[in-house]
């Protein structure tokens, strides 16, 4: 059972902490947010007559913590109002308040002496059943209550989140040797199912899992690229993507990091370990420490490996050339073995390319692997107790598509080994016995159950009934219909999964037609549909490459067919005599919104970024978009008198300057999703949240939505937008093609030219839509920013 926590405190307001107790109130978690008494009172406090003894300026660095929370980029927040849960406060004055809460968490100064002291005065008022946790990234647990109780140490143990909070993945658990089992299990699940983390339980070991291996990795990057001369862009290039690794890669991750905080890891490590080898990888180079004192730390110093400029150019990235330790324009890296990997499909296929090549990039990949995954092998046992545990803290907090074993099983583990040792290499001694007895690989499959090295034998992965993975059931033979767009797959307990899987999951005649096929064959053998998909994004709109091709070929019929079948597919869903359920995820945008927006619930994950885009290729939504919002609308404001403007007028920037939400809270803070819509943290959950919600909806009787008439604002609500759209025509903030935009948008919103408060049909508003963007993909400046998108992946204004 999952432990709950009903309420939180914070130890520590700095960067951490406050992102920590951000996260908290994004799942509903009241929160103290506590830090030490400031020494001195501001000149601005002095003015206002304040004190050291004002509440005010006593709680000042938790009060400043929260308020720049809702200015700080990337957001910790889902919304800016979850900020009302978290309550500042000071250590002083509030350390009594940890009664009222469930779990404290310490965030502050990495000191073991700092710590020992507040644990100390924690305990004065600790009371047991309360947990206490660390988000130490690399003091020992146990040394940190060394000096505490029993009881004490039986309800402590390690949290170390990685930053952000709000969008890192991973959460490492480190159970002190007194930690309570029982408590250690339903963190962990607390930890998956409420805060929406991979949780994975490491040993009381330096730097735990995650930053063991990771340091090291970057350290011998490092290293063979000093001895051999390869740049800072060669590097990179060869261990990012090619290498089933994030965008970020090598340097531009540090930069992200802080050189400053990455050799405060390193030497942590350095300075913890006694064997004089593994000892020396950690000793930090003289480059590093030498950027690190000329401040050249990274992106918050404006300058680290890379370095932003704005000339005659524009803005322009270049690189630090470490032979003569001055910056130079980036040079494009290019070779055999990078093409092939970026040919490649997949990440294993992707780094068996880049290993198989014979140039100096291939060399340097295997050269940097190579000692990663001996690394990885030794440290089992030390600080994981399985494979497991250390490939999915890689894979969640350096974001690695593959861990190092299952790295190691796509490029071949026999052969790999064989090169190992002939290169001279020391291979884990029970790796050699694994491979000895017959294995060829950590990880196998049997039964659709995976398995996984360990103690000389397979052992299974735990199976999670909340994980439901649609791959493994394609392979279990539950594809109920498929075609080259979308597959229809049986969940079990009555409920299908529509699966868009075209490139992109852009929205074409395929899978509109898979889903008409999908609600036939409900109807007749199932209880309910769920929409999702486990793609990179949910959907990100409609097939604009079709569309663009038969509107420059002024096929306009052949395009009011496209959007005819797409509004009529989306009308029976919305009407369709079974229960809906939609679940997004990252992006859902245009017409992938409009597929959620028939659904009789959204379930999203939290992390979903959801708009109607169309205005940034030059058109208005048709799928539905402008009908259904106007038609939320209508139905909200009951009272047949109250004025709808305002709200139109809202839905009209909204949809008008192609606002996306930047969370699914958000979503509904925009309007976009219902207020009666859910959102899960942890998207591994997804589907089967979206499967019991279809489920209940069952079992609560469920009822097919009646067609229903929709009020509208008409003629003169139409002519209130149109100004405002005219009023920033004259300012300058939109362009010609815009304002022409605008007039046809507010002219469907406005349910077109009838008296205000005319209740129209469904199927007129529909038949607004088509038209107004049938026009507008007749415009050739329309066609060029859907070219442009195309091409160049980001909008035109022209």
């Amino acid at each position: 059972m999952a432990r709950n926590i009903r309420k939180a405190a914070v130890i520590g307001s700095g960067v951490m902490g406050a992102s920590i107790a951000a996260h908290l109130a994004n799942v509903g978690i009241p929160t103290f947010l506590l830090d030490i008494v400031p020494k001195d009172v501001t000149e601005e406090e002095k003015k206002k007559g304040l004190t050291l003894d004002s509440p005010v300026v006593r709680n000042r660095l938790a009060t400043s913590a929260i308020k720049k929370l809702k200015k700080t980029n990337p957001a910790p927040l889902y919304d800016s109002d979850f900020a009302s849960l978290i309550t500042p406060g000071n250590i002083e004055d509030d350390l009594v308040k940890i009664k009222e809460v469930d779990w404290v968490i310490e965030v502050v100064v990495e000191n073991l002496a700092i710590k020992h002291q507040l644990y100390e005065k924690i305990e004065q008022v600790w009371e047991e059943g309360i947990v206490v946790s660390s988000n130490t990234s690399g003091i020992s647990i146990n040394a940190m209550v060394e000096e505490r109780s029993d009881a004490f140490k039986e309800h402590f143990l390690g949290t170390h989140f990685f930053n952000p909070p709000r969008y890192m993945k991973l959460l490492e658990i480190i159970p002190g040797d007194q930690t309570n089992p029982e408590l250690v299990e339903s963190m962990k699940q607390f930890g998956e199912k409420k805060l929406g983390k991979g949780v994975v339980l490491a040993k009381d070991t330096p730097n735990f899992i995650a930053n063991r291996i990771g340091t090291y990795g970057l350290l011998v990057t490092l290293s063979e690229m000093m001895q051999e001369g390869y740049s800072v862009e060669e590097v990179d290039a060869v261990t990012g993507p090619a290498m089933g690794r994030p965008k970020s890669a090598t340097f531009r991750t540090l930069d992200l990091v802080g050189l400053d905080t990455f050799v405060h890891v390193a030497h942590n490590v350095f300075e913890k370990v006694s064997d004089e080898q593994e000892k020396a990888v950690f000793d930090v180079p003289p480059v590093l420490k030498d950027m690190v004192d000329k401040g050249w730390i990274g992106e918050k110093a404006g300058q680290g490996f890379y370095k932003k400029i704005k000339n005659e150019k524009g803005k322009q990235i270049l690189s630090l050339n470490l032979e003569t330790m001055e910056y130079d324009a980036q040079q494009k890296v290019s070779g055999a073995s990078l093409e092939a990997a970026k040919l490649a499909k997949g990440s294993k296929k992707k780094v068996q390319a880049l290993l198989s090549g014979k140039d100096r990039h291939s060399e340097l990949a295997w050269n940097i692997l190579k000692q990663v995954l001996i690394y990885s092998a030794e440290k089992v046992g030390e600080i994981a107790d399985t494979i497991v545990e250390i490939d999915e803290a890689m894979k969640w907090g350096f974001n690695w598509e593959l861990g190092p074993f299952e790295t190691w099983d796509a490029i071949g583990l026999t052969r790999s080994v064989q090169r190992m040792e002939a290169e001279g290499l020391n291979v884990p001694e029970w790796v050699k016995d694994w491979i000895a007895e017959g294995h060829e690989s950590f990880y196998t499959k049997e039964n659709q159950q995976t398995l996984y090295a360990f103690s000389g034998a397979f052992h299974a992965k735990e199976e999670k009934p909340e994980i439901i993975t649609l791959r493994s059931l394609k392979e279990q033979n539950k594809v109920i219909k498929a075609n080259s767009g979308a597959s229809l797959i049986d969940l079990g307990d009555g409920i299908a999964c529509l699966e868009f899987h075209s490139p992109n999951n852009a929205i074409g005649a395929d899978i509109l037609l898979m889903i008409q096929q999908s609600m036939e064959e409900v109807r007749q053998n199932y209880e309910g549909l769920v929409i999702a998909n486990q793609g990179r994004n949910f959907c990100v709109g409609a097939n604009l490459m079709i569309l663009l091709m038969e509107a420059q070929d002024e096929e306009w019929d052949e395009v009011d067919q496209i959007i005819r079948m797409f509004q009529n597919t989306m009308y029976t869903l919305k009407h369709f005599e079974k229960p809906v359920v939609a679940a997004p995820h990252r992006m859902a945008l245009g017409g992938g919104v409009e597929v959620c927006m028939p659904a009789d619930q959204v379930v999203a994950a939290a992390e979903t970024y959801y708009g109607l885009v169309e205005v940034g290729v030059g058109l208005i939504p048709a799928g539905g978009g402008c009908k259904e919002l106007t038609l939320r609308l209508s139905q909200s404001v009951t009272n047949r008198e109250a004025d709808l403007q305002p709200y139109v007028n809202q839905i009209f920037e909204n949809v008008g300057m192609a606002k996306v939400s930047t969370s699914a809270a958000d979503a509904k803070k925009l309007g976009y999703m219902r207020q009666t819509d859910t959102f899960i943290t942890n998207q591994d959950h997804l589907i089967y949240e979206a499967k019991k919600a279809a489920l209940q909806l069952v079992q609560n009787g469920y009822t097919p939505k009646p067609e229903e008439k929709i009020r509208v604002v008409g003629r003169d609500g139409k002519a209130v937008m149109q100004l405002g759209a005219h009023q920033m025509k004259l300012g300058g903030l939109v362009s010609d093609h815009d304002y022409l935009i605008a007039n046809k948008l507010a002219h469907v919103l406005a349910g077109g030219d009838v008296p205000a408060g005319t209740l129209v049909t469904e199927q007129y508003m529909l038949d607004l839509e088509r038209e107004a963007f049938l026009s507008l993909c007749g415009e050739p400046k329309t066609q060029q920013r859907m070219q442009y998108m195309l091409s160049k992946g980001k909008p035109l204004r022209n």
